[in-house]
């Protein structure tokens, strides 16, 4: 590789003794390391989220969204079937859905008009047969064999995901039973309303949000509101869970339910002399007030779906969370929250008040915003050098403690063998 510099600049190896426990800085800051996520990631034998089937109830709905950097269409036909495909025309490259989302007959090119269907094939050519006997398409050119590249769709509890390879696994065996039935949990069985949805920037590479969201151990750490109010303590119960391969991941906890905390618990943190240890409170408790929404008592899950997917359930706030790269050193957060057409009017505003609790601003989450810019910014001088994964041990497991890494070393086990790192 040659850099601007002009100077030749090999990527550096990843040691195989640090298997999945050391994390070479230089893998989130290099520019051919992002341009082979493109290749073996998002364009490889993944699954990546797309839309909620919600977003396209009517034939000709579609939506604009994106793998990776490559701008994707999603459209349900006629058919009453799912298609995504490439949001590029056939012609010269330009995008053929300018618009976020509508409802469409099908989509025409404005460079040239040209004309694909909601399946993405080329239908029409402006001027095929030229004017007058004048001009017109090469004569050996053929309509099927243009168009955007499509996608393999799947669908799973309502959520739509997308894959540029055919050969990728089932969607049921890439997620594995137990990632499967946490997402059936929160989802199965009612129909999701969206709330709101936003995009939040952050300053950092998409690996590190990756890592703050499989990191179980940081949450009652960084998170001050999650200690003050009791909603998240390393000493509840709770657990993680890693399917087979690594990649995917769900964490969870619930609230204890019996008496105040005892002296000797809380002081589990103030111990530690850490900042979750805080005397904050709100003016309006009404904040937290919630619902019963689960049999399992669980008021906090959070399951990730290699690459870049999120589902969480913190109390009754539920959201979907795509996470979208912007080079090395930035990335998109896509926020989409959910509420239930069988929800009440009371339950559907403490809802609407729990969407307080996360995003940018969010009383809990906030710090999220901010921690991997941090880390972007602490390891800039430090290519060379690695971040350590060895809390929990070595081994990437479920179990029922979250005072463990297991969950990113199963992410950067996935990514090494994809990446061929």
């Amino acid at each position: 590789m040659v850099e601007e510099s002009g100077i030749e600049n090999q990527r550096p190896e990843w040691p195989k003794e640090y298997g999945a426990s050391q994390v070479p800085y230089w893998v989130f800051q290099r520019e051919d390391v992002f341009e082979r996520e493109k290749e073996k990631l998002f364009h490889g034998p993944v699954w990546s989220y797309l839309c909620l089937e919600v977003e396209l109830e009517e034939p000709g709905d579609f939506v604009a969204v994106h793998v990776g950097e490559t701008p994707v269409i999603v459209t349900k036909d006629t058919d009453g079937e799912y298609y995504a495909f490439e949001n590029r025309c056939a012609h010269r490259g330009s995008l053929l859905a300018l618009e976020d989302r509508g409802n469409v007959k099908n989509f025409m090119c404005v460079y040239h008009a040209w004309t694909h269907n909601l399946q993405g094939d080329l239908i029409g050519v402006a001027f095929k047969d030229g004017i007058k006997g004048c001009g017109g398409i090469a004569e050996d050119f053929e309509m099927s064999n243009q168009g955007p590249k499509k996608l393999r769709v799947a669908v799973v509890e309502g959520l739509i995901f997308g894959s540029f390879d055919e050969d990728v696994d089932d969607i049921e065996d890439y997620l594995g039973e137990e990632v499967l039935g946490r997402i059936s949990r929160v989802l199965a069985g009612r129909t999701p309303v969206i709330l709101g949805r936003f995009t939040q920037v952050l300053p950092n590479n998409w690996k590190l949000y990756i890592e703050n969201n499989k990191d179980s151990y940081h949450a009652s750490i960084l998170h001050s509101f999650f200690t003050t109010f009791e909603l998240n303590r390393l000493s509840q119960k709770g657990g993680i869970i890693v399917n087979e391969d690594g990649g995917c991941h769900v964490s969870y906890s619930s609230v204890d339910k019996g008496p105040p905390l005892d002296k000797e618990t809380k002081d589990l943190y103030s111990e530690q002399s850490i900042r979750s240890d805080t005397d904050l409170s709100l003016s309006d408790m009404s904040l937290l007030e919630n619902f019963k929404e689960f049999d399992d008592d669980i008021t906090l899950q959070i399951l990730s779906v290699f690459p870049t997917f999120v589902l969480h359930q913190i109390q009754n706030s539920i959201a979907v969370r795509q996470i979208l790269p912007k080079g090395t050193d930035s990335m998109h957060l896509v926020w989409t929250y959910l509420g239930f057409e069988e929800d009440t009017a009371e339950q559907r505003k403490i809802r609407l008040k729990q969407s307080n609790l996360v995003g940018p601003g969010g009383y809990i989450s906030m710090e999220d915003g901010c921690i991997g810019g941090f880390v972007e910014r602490g390891t800039k001088g430090a290519p060379n050098e690695a971040a350590v994964l060895a809390m929990g041990g070595r081994a990437v497991e479920s179990g029922e403690d979250r005072i463990t890494e297991a969950a990113i070393r199963g992410f950067w086990s996935v990514y090494r063998e994809r990446m061929g790192l």
